[in-house]
């Protein structure tokens, strides 16, 4: 099968040819993929920043936002069937551990992240597991929901966190409007009943924005800032979600959050630069997110198959996921980059 296959830090992958993966266990599934997601983690992992966390085996096949068609399941897999359509939580788990016993799945001890740490889903087939299988509709297209199994889920849990602080009244500033804010931006319409804020630099994230439910528009130049805080009367947002988090949007997405308010950090590659008395005096909360839980990814399919939550993608055929990746680096991709095998 062609997959596409990262030989070394700090060069582009290549396609090339590799054995289909097979079953071995009996709850391993083999998924035919319909929709690959190209993800900023990509381009992060192609950098090696990864590495030090994960250390994969190199070569191996990247991509870790996934969706297809069960094409091979083990004798003790009972919740899918072959043909069916599916989304993959990013991270198959083994059910046992504490966390998962807590539904904390993506901090399971055992799981695994294809992708990431093991061959993912740049490919025409990916072996996963039963538990990270999610059914969805026939009619559903993989390539339509394919960057909800990771960028959707992660906007989705940072929004489902945030929810109990975001009453009617609040304000909450989300910072980038990309391929996560766009979600982002989506699942604080269905959720909650806050003012949503939207900072980002580039014109046409903001008209998209808007289009999604965006209360109000920020460009991010320089005294965006100030203007979140003109907004909210000096004070700044209750929630602020930051789906940047470097290039020093960090530090301006926890100025722009109010005193007892609470800084999301979802995107990451900055430096969170912040003297402790400003937290001590001020008592605000910063807050870590990563993925998601198998739960969250069943509640935000079924906001997707409602209508209610949408992906604006741009596809690539599998044999141009440089270019995707190219565009994704540099700015042209609105909302998400898709390679359908």
């Amino acid at each position: 099968m062609r997959a596409v296959r990262l030989h070394g830090y700090h060069q582009q992958p290549v396609i090339e040819d590799v054995p289909e993966p097979t079953i071995s266990g009996p709850l391993d599934v083999v998924v035919r993929i319909g929709g690959a997601g190209v993800c900023r983690t990509d381009l992060h992992i192609m950098e090696g920043q990864w590495d030090a966390a994960m250390h994969p085996p190199l070569p191996y096949t990247i991509g870790h936002e996934n969706a297809g068609w069960v094409h091979e399941v083990g004798a003790g897999v009972t919740n899918v069937s072959v043909g069916d359509t599916v989304i993959l939580h990013p991270t198959p788990t083994c059910g046992l551990c504490r966390a998962c016993r807590a539904g904390q799945d993506m901090h399971c001890s055992q799981s695994r992240f294809p992708g990431l740490d093991s061959d993912g889903g740049m490919a025409e087939y990916l072996l996963t597991s039963a538990r990270a299988c999610v059914k969805l509709d026939p009619s559903t297209r993989p390539q339509d929901v394919a960057a909800l199994a990771d960028a959707g889920i992660t906007a989705y849990h940072a929004v489902r966190k945030a929810v109990p602080l975001l009453y009617p009244g609040t304000t909450c500033a989300v910072v980038g409007a990309g391929g996560l804010g766009h979600i982002g931006i989506q699942c604080l319409a269905a959720l909650t009943a806050t003012r949503i804020v939207v900072v980002d630099r580039n014109p046409e994230a903001l008209k998209l924005a808007e289009a999604l439910g965006a209360d109000s528009t920020v460009v991010a130049d320089g005294t965006h800032v100030a203007a979140v805080q003109e907004l909210t009367d000096g004070a700044g947002a209750d929630v602020v979600l930051d789906f940047v988090a470097e290039q020093g949007a960090e530090n301006d997405g926890f100025a722009m959050t109010r005193p007892g308010g609470s800084y999301f950090v979802i995107g990451y590659g900055g430096t969170l630069t912040v003297p402790t008395l400003d937290i001590v005096s001020t008592e605000r909360n910063i807050i870590g997110n990563i993925v998601g839980t198998y739960n969250e990814l069943a509640e935000l399919m079924v906001l997707a198959q409602a209508g209610k939550v949408t992906l604006h993608t741009k596809t690539y055929p599998l044999d141009a996921a440089a270019e995707a990746l190219h565009d994704l680096d540099a700015g042209q991709v609105r909302g998400r980059a898709i390679l359908v095998p």
